[in-house]
């Protein structure tokens, strides 16, 4: 299939349409999957022409016959039956599910109707509400009426998304930049800057939303956004190096290496199985089709719920009775009011449950895990300890910049989730480098021989870099990127980083071939013009204040930053971290999209300093 036959703009609808469905975003979805769409879509056909249908799909996409369809073999047929009645009825499958709502107005380039999920805004009305309830910053549009439409006005000023992002990832926006009383306008614009580029550096997919669409309440676009950086905050502590327990989990004849490979989805899928177990019942294999009829929960409810035999929290006995209940929807309900007794209720109506809503139930059950893991940290076990190590804030940078550019999969963790260089071609993509997709092999991969692929696609991403992009790749293999060798897969991803943002800058600059040195004379020239101090490049010891970044952001935007916050001189580690904070989010708040953290100030890494400094430039450069 030629790429150019499909435009950027239906690339992300398909995309998105393919998200829709594959909720746990493992990068491919299921004939099961397909069928249980087109059962919930409500479709005017008869069951007759809805198998056919599903049938004809799974044959034409699932083109290795492995029950397993990619994004690449959804992406092929979807395009060569573009005309026919069954991609129409697809694609009226994906935006008609019950309780999907149609939004007035089209999109321009493509003229489709954007739809958005009722039980969706409902769940996060409600956990957004009891999240920020006591926040007085947001008295002004809480709590909002989970029946109206308060939430997409609500979120119009930015403050509510600030805040949902610092619960998420502590600490993410320096309170001191959001603006809260008095807003105009143009205060309004930089809060709503403040929460897209700090969503994008918490990795959150943001490249098709902008200011703009929150500012105007664009339901799906809302909803969207709301979700990632929701589900960043539930799963955040389900990651072995956060959380010791987890490594109950582990299965016989399993090493910690395997279970570290999970991604958080996958280990709560784990966690719950490992409950049910427990309680003698039947394993689940997803929280959608396996979980609506109630039982799953309750055996989990049951098993979680404190016992008493921990000082201080008494026992809450669970209710199974409403197992015998017939009816589904009347059982979800008798179910809810247990998980209500645990505090654990959000995110689901017994309806969702029922519906097996994916992405409600798994915000379900992961709050639940959150409140209640009861998993103990294994005693006895032969364990090395010391290998479960979290990861660098380096390596953080990497995974959330990854992320945020929407590639598919999601990088869970760095080393593992490059291992067949996926991940990798799609970021050369984003910098211009060409790749030959007939050359990569995609999963599934077969279950003899799966590394020999992958190690076939590394081979390809490292020679991509050594003649295409021209990358410095010395002593590099496609064997250290498939292995995970840390020092040299974080060599390739940072000249990825450096190149994505240089780009940026030639883009800017008509095409003007951009290095340190132009960022460095622009960065000195700009200081200079106001009057301050300059640098002498990305290790001068006085960016450790920060202060030529805040100095230097003051001359991109005159008077937006507050010097009566921060301290100059004499600094201490702890004021030096203050100003830091409020410098990356200064820089976030006046349209930078800055992905390094405080610290990196602190310390005067070189690279990540050298990023500031360019976003910064980018967004100087646009000055009209």
């Amino acid at each position: 299939m030629a790429k150019g036959e499909i435009s950027v703009e239906e690339m992300e609808e398909l995309r998105e349409a393919f998200s829709k469905v594959d909720v746990d975003s493992n990068g491919y979805i299921s004939t099961d999957e397909l069928t249980e769409l087109f059962k919930v879509a409500n479709l005017p056909l008869p069951g007759y022409r809805v198998r056919e249908i599903v049938q004809e799909l799974s044959q034409t996409m699932d083109q290795n016959k492995d029950g397993k369809i990619t994004f690449d073999e959804f992406v092929k047929v979807f395009h060569g039956l573009k005309s026919s009645e069954v991609a129409k009825t697809f694609r009226k499958a994906i935006n008609k599910k019950e309780g999907i709502c149609a939004v007035a107005g089209t999109s321009e380039q493509s003229g489709t109707q954007h739809s958005y999920s009722e039980e969706e805004k409902v769940a996060f009305v409600n956990w957004v509400n009891k999240a920020l309830e006591k926040d007085p910053d947001c008295k002004h549009v809480l709590p909002m009426d989970p029946s109206s439409n308060d939430l997409f006005t609500a979120v119009g000023d930015g403050i509510i998304l600030c805040k949902m992002i610092n619960l998420s990832v502590p600490d993410t926006i320096d309170e001191r930049t959001i603006n809260k009383k008095k807003l105009t306008p143009f205060t309004i614009q930089e809060n709503l800057n403040l929460a897209l580029n700090s969503s994008s550096a918490i990795g959150c997919h943001v490249v098709n939303i902008g200011a703009e669409d929150l500012k105007e309440g664009r339901q799906h676009l809302v909803l969207g956004l709301l979700w990632q950086i929701i589900k960043i905050g539930l799963l955040a502590d389900i990651e072995i190096s956060r959380n010791e327990a987890l490594i109950a989990l582990l299965r016989d004849g399993e090493n910690l290496e395997d279970l570290m490979k999970l991604s958080p989805e996958e280990l709560l899928l784990r966690w719950a199985n490992y409950h049910l177990e427990q309680a003698g019942s039947s394993k689940i294999n997803n929280f959608s089709s396996d979980i609506k009829d109630s039982k799953a929960y309750y055996n989990i409810l049951n098993q979680v719920a404190p016992k008493g035999d921990e000082e201080g929290i008494p026992p809450i006995a669970i209710d199974m009775s409403g197992l015998r209940e017939k009816d589904d929807l009347k059982r979800a309900e008798c179910m809810l009011d247990q998980a209500d007794r645990l505090g654990c209720r959000q995110f689901v109506m017994p309806n969702d449950v029922v519906r097996g809503n994916p992405k409600l139930n798994l915000a379900f059950v992961a709050n639940l895990f959150n409140k209640y893991p009861a998993l103990k940290k294994p005693e006895n076990q032969d364990i090395d300890w010391s290998s479960i190590e979290g990861e660098t804030r380096e390596e953080r940078t990497f995974r959330n910049w990854m992320n945020s550019l929407g590639v598919n999969p999601r990088v869970n963790h760095l080393y593992g989730d490059l291992d067949d260089a996926l991940v990798i071609f799609q970021l050369y993509e984003k910098i211009k480098v060409p790749v030959d997709w007939d050359k990569v092999n995609k999963p599934p991969y077969p279950k003899l021989g799966s590394n020999m692929k992958k190690l076939e696609n590394c081979n390809y991403a490292v020679e991509l870099g050594k003649k295409e992009a021209k990358f410095s790749l010395v002593g590099i293999a496609g064997q250290d990127l498939n292995e995970g060798n840390r020092t040299l897969t974080l060599a390739l991803l940072w000249q990825l980083m450096r190149r994505y943002t240089l780009n940026i800058l030639e883009d800017l600059g008509d095409g003007q071939k951009v290095n340190d040195d132009t960022i460095i004379r622009w960065v000195n020239d700009t200081l200079t013009e106001a009057g301050k101090n300059t640098i002498s490049g990305f290790k001068d010891g006085s960016i450790s204040s920060s202060m030529p970044v805040l100095d230097l952001i003051d001359a991109i935007q005159p008077g937006s930053i507050r010097y009566d916050l921060i301290k100059a001189e004499d600094l201490t580690d702890e004021e030096k971290l203050n100003n830091a904070k409020y410098a990356i989010s200064m820089a976030r708040k006046i349209g930078a999209r800055v992905y390094a953290l405080p610290e990196d100030l602190v310390e005067v890494k070189p690279k990540m300093v050298m990023t500031v400094f360019a976003c910064l430039m980018a967004r100087g450069m646009k000055r009209v």
